[in-house]
């Protein structure tokens, strides 16, 4: 069970390297229609921003450093971003493929599983219980 985890935590560490890593070049257009338009910051600032954030979280799942905390804040990062994907459903703009409202929502219901994805192959779930058993 330990080795899934640890593959499970690789692997999302991948992932988020490698979207990050599209933020700063290829895909950088791209990721500006998912910023919600009433956020007061701007566009291509938000891209570069969380593209550097993903490639930080992801090299941080990667090293297995603190991996509980690591995987919380992940988690947390996965929530702050969910507006973006909602704001790209409700304003129905076209972007990675996602052409169709159906695509756009079936693509939130994915949100939540990249959550518990970073929480369970980090040791997260556990470590936070045990903070809340502690007080």
């Amino acid at each position: 069970m330990k080795l899934i985890k640890i593959i499970a935590r690789v692997a999302l560490g991948l992932v988020l390297t490698f979207a990050g890593q599209s933020h700063l070049g290829a895909a950088r257009e791209t990721f500006r229609a998912q910023v919600p338009t009433w956020l007061p910051l701007d566009p291509d600032f938000v891209v570069l921003a969380s593209g550097v954030v993903e490639i930080l979280l992801g090299l941080w799942l990667i090293s297995g450093f603190k991996s509980p905390i690591a995987g919380t804040v992940t988690a947390l990062f996965f929530i702050a971003i969910f507006p973006g994907n909602i704001s790209q459903w409700l304003t129905q703009t076209d972007a990675f493929g996602l052409n169709t409202d159906e695509a756009r929502f079936t693509r939130l219901l994915f949100q939540p599983l990249l959550v518990l994805w970073a929480l369970s192959s980090t040791g997260a779930v556990s470590w936070l219980r045990s903070l809340r058993t502690k007080k």
